[in-house]
C-alpha cells in the first residue's frame, strides 16, 4: 500500500496567485469573465506584437472545439488524435459528430509516434479523405 497520494499534478496556488483569485472573488468577477482576463488577453496580443487577436478560453477542451470549429471539422470528418491523452482530446471531435482515429504513441517516450501518424495520414490521402 503507498502511504502517500501520487499527484499526477501537484495543486500548488501561491502569493500572486491567491492574491488575483481572491480579487476575482472579492469584486464578484468569477463570471462572466472580468478585468483580468481581459487585460491578460490585452497584454498577450500586445506581446505577440503581430496583427493577432487573443481568446482566453475556459478549458483546453473548450480551446481544441474552437480550433476544430475554426477549421471546418464537421459530422462525418476523420479527426486524427493521439491514444495517449485524456478524454477531453477527443470529447471536442465528438461534440461536432466527426470521428477520432486514434494514433498510437512510441514506448520509449509516450508522445504519439510519428510513423504511426504518417500510416494514418497516409491512409487517410488514399481513401480520398483529407486528413
Amino acid at each position: 500500500m503507498i502511504p502517500e497520494k501520487i499527484w499526477l499534478s501537484s495543486p500548488h496556488m501561491g502569493g500572486t496567485e491567491q492574491k488575483y483569485v481572491q480579487e476575482a472573488f472579492d469584486a464578484n468577477w468569477v463570471a462572466p469573465l472580468g478585468p483580468n482576463v481581459a487585460g491578460l488577453e490585452h497584454d498577450l496580443e500586445s506581446y505577440l506584437n503581430a496583427p493577432v487577436y487573443v481568446a482566453a478560453l475556459s478549458s483546453g477542451t473548450a480551446a481544441l472545439h474552437l480550433g476544430l470549429v475554426l477549421l471546418g471539422v464537421e459530422a462525418g470528418d476523420e479527426v486524427i488524435c493521439q491514444s495517449m491523452t485524456f478524454s477531453a482530446s477527443a470529447n471536442p471531435i465528438l461534440y461536432l459528430g466527426a470521428t477520432p482515429v486514434f494514433i498510437d504513441s512510441e514506448p520509449e517516450t509516450w508522445n504519439l509516434c510519428p510513423v504511426a501518424l504518417e500510416e494514418a495520414i497516409l491512409d487517410r490521402i488514399a481513401k480520398g479523405k483529407k486528413p
